[in-house]
C-alpha cells in the first residue's frame, strides 16, 4: 500500500474538461525518505517507515538522530508507519514523491480534526434541545434524560454527552486524485481534508478501491 506524508494548504476549485467546478484540496506531499523496512521474517508483518520535513538536528533526540543516520537520510521532523505487500520492493533512503500517485486515482487521507473545545450536545451531536415552551425555561439546549432508574440503573458507556470536540484522527475515505505535480510536490484531492491549514496529513491507496461500471 503506498502512501505519504504532507501538510493540508488549502482548498481551491478547478474546472473539468467538461466545464465541470471541481472543490479541491491541495497538499504539499513529500519528498519522504524510507527511514526503516519491517519484513515478515524479522518483525512478524510488512511495512516501511517514512519520514517527512527536514528538521535542525538539535531539535532531536539522540535517539532520532542515530536512528536517521543509521538509514543514510537527514534529519526529519515526522516519522510514520505504512503497511506494504511483503513483493513490493522498497530501500532504506529512497525517496518517495507524489508521482506515486496518478489522476483518477482514489486515495483515503488522515488528518487530525480542528479542535473546538468544550461542547455542549447540540454543537457537538446535533441534538435539537428542548421544548422552548410550556414553562420550560432552561431546557433550550440540555441533553434530556441520560438513563432510566431500575433498569439498568445506571449511565450505559458511549452515551452521546457534552464534551471536548474536535482534536481527534479523522479519515476522509475514497478521495479522487484529481491534480499531480510532481515538480512542487503538490497532490490535489477531490472534495475535504479533516485539519487546519498546515495541518500534518497521511495520503494512502484508499483501501476500498471503486470498482467501474459494467457495460451492458
Amino acid at each position: 500500500m503506498k502512501g505519504l506524508i504532507g501538510r493540508k494548504l488549502g482548498m481551491t476549485q478547478l474546472f473539468t474538461d467538461k466545464g465541470e467546478l471541481v472543490p479541491v484540496t491541495l497538499i504539499e506531499a513529500g519528498p519522504c525518505y524510507v527511514t526503516q523496512r519491517k519484513t515478515p521474517e524479522r518483525d512478524g508483518y510488512s511495512a516501511i517507515q517514512l519520514g517527512f520535513e527536514p528538521v535542525a538536528a538539535r531539535k532531536l533526540t539522540r535517539g532520532e538522530l542515530g536512528h536517521l543516520r543509521k538509514a543514510g537520510v537527514p534529519p526529519l521532523r515526522y516519522l510514520r508507519e505504512f503497511r506494504v505487500r511483503p513483493d513490493e520492493e522498497y530501500a532504506v533512503g529512497q525517496v518517495l514523491d507524489v508521482s506515486i500517485f496518478r489522476v483518477g486515482e482514489r486515495v483515503d487521507v488522515v488528518g487530525r480534526s480542528k479542535g473546538r473545545g468544550f461542547a455542549g450536545v447540540v454543537k457537538r451531536h446535533g441534538f435539537r434541545g428542548g421544548p422552548k415552551t410550556h414553562g420550560q425555561s432552561d431546557r433550550h439546549r440540555a441533553p434530556g434524560s441520560i438513563g432510566s432508574g431500575t433498569t439498568p440503573g445506571r449511565v450505559l458507556k458511549g452515551l452521546r454527552m457534552a464534551g471536548h470536540m474536535g482534536n481527534a484522527r479523522v479519515t476522509a475515505a475514497g478521495l479522487e486524485v484529481v491534480f499531480v505535480d510532481p515538480a512542487r510536490n503538490l497532490i490535489g484531492v477531490r472534495g475535504s481534508v479533516p485539519g487546519p491549514r498546515s495541518g500534518l496529513v497521511v495520503i494512502k491507496e484508499a483501501r476500498k478501491q471503486r470498482v467501474p461500471k459494467r457495460e451492458a
